[in-house]
């Protein structure tokens, strides 16, 4: 895949919308994680070492029409922004009606600016036409970095890049680093090749994994979509979550990885508990079968020593979802477990967004992968093999 690379502009002196990916976890108004600013530095540098004609953007989760709060405006961030940057930044909250091109034109030397959260405006998720052009009108150049968005088909993502020539649109340095890494467990994964899914739902991993049943020898399955695989199989599993309605899903796998001789690992034992409750008494099952009265809540000791054995004799390693309720420490174990297992694994080691990296962090582990992923959905679909609109627009 040949993208468009922030190196191939010649941004020199010239204006440049920056889409980012600043959505930050906030609380009362406060940033409680800052990795994504943080991934985004080398991108704004390069692009200040060049030009001061700078306007970025990013969305702030989800917020409701019309009922705006300083836990989804971007002020906070543009606050933070500007300290690591040590810039001074220009808020710009009402670009709908100024647009942002006439505030930059009004900077003084050395100032840059941040607009205010683009999912407040209709026109964003919409994909307008209109709306991007309003964003991006008098800018010489378009750069995305904000891999957490490219596989949404909105205005700043992807009706904003297609308005500029091919030749004055690219693809900021995270992303290129993420699609590298990524191309990278397609096409030259070293063996063995383990891939370690979790969380809820069959049905939101299916085509993931059906595409890796392509290219690796172990898939590991724990979290709340290990009980449907363990009900296929036979096994009783209590009160725990179970997709009825997806057996069909979990027999395409089990028999697609039967015939690529793909070894599928689920739980051998469990930590339950009576009821979905953070004060819940953890309650230790021995043996694969859950009784009626529990609902399994995280794997058990024979799992996690199960499971630390597949890691430890893998050289390349996938993780995406967690192995129980680990926001409770009671039910947390088993995802650490494995964080730390991949911590001291002596291959590549990818954790693929979402809460594997909230796990991995918690496990202070970080530091300690090859890769981290910023953008889990995106990240996902890019290895299921789907066309990402964001990426589409900044191919060469």
């Amino acid at each position: 895949m040949q993208l468009r690379r922030l190196e191939d502009l010649d941004i020199r002196g010239k204006k440049v919308f920056l889409r980012l990916d600043l959505n930050v976890p906030m609380k009362d108004g406060i940033i409680t994680d800052d990795t994504r600013i943080r991934e985004a530095l080398p991108t704004i540098q390069y692009i200040l070492e060049h030009t001061s004609k700078l306007a970025m953007c990013s969305h702030l989760g989800r917020p409701k029409k019309g009922a705006h709060t300083a836990d989804d405006s971007l002020e906070t961030v543009g606050v933070h922004l500007a300290e690591l940057l040590e810039r001074d930044i220009v808020f710009c909250d009402d670009y709908g009606t100024e647009p942002a091109i006439q505030v930059l034109s009004r900077l003084d030397p050395g100032q840059i600016m941040l607009l205010e959260n683009l999912r407040y405006q209709d026109g964003e998720e919409k994909n307008d036409k209109d709306f991007a052009r309003v964003l991006t009108e008098g800018f010489d150049f378009y750069v995305n970095d904000a891999f957490g968005t490219v596989h949404r088909e909105h205005a700043s993502v992807d009706a904003a890049a297609e308005i500029f020539p091919p030749e004055k649109r690219g693809a900021g340095i995270l992303i290129q680093r993420e699609i590298n890494a990524l191309e990278s467990l397609l096409r030259s994964a070293e063996p063995p090749f383990t891939v370690i899914v979790g969380g809820a739902k069959v049905s939101d991993k299916i085509g993931v994994i059906m595409n890796l049943l392509n290219h690796c020898h172990n898939l590991v399955i724990g979290g709340a979509m290990a009980y449907t695989f363990l009900k296929y199989k036979g096994v009783d599993v209590g009160r725990s979550r179970v997709e009825e309605d997806k057996m069909n899903l979990v027999e395409t796998i089990m028999r697609t990885a039967d015939r690529r001789r793909v070894m599928v690992h689920l739980p051998l034992d469990h930590i339950c508990a009576a009821e979905f409750s953070a004060t819940s008494a953890a309650v230790e099952v021995g043996g694969p079968d859950i009784p009626a009265g529990l609902m399994g809540l995280d794997i058990g000791p024979k799992t996690i020593a199960a499971f630390e054995g597949v890691i430890r004799r893998s050289r390349t390693i996938l993780w995406n979802g967690p192995m129980g309720v680990f926001e409770w420490p009671p039910f947390a174990k088993g995802t650490m477990a494995v964080a730390h297992a991949m911590a001291v694994c002596p291959g590549k080691t990818m954790v693929g967004g979402g809460d594997s990296v909230a796990a991995v962090n918690m496990a202070g582990v970080a530091a300690k992968m090859t890769h981290i992923s910023t953008g889990g959905g995106a990240a996902l679909e890019f290895l299921e093999g789907r066309p990402l609109p964001g990426i589409k627009v900044l191919l060469k």
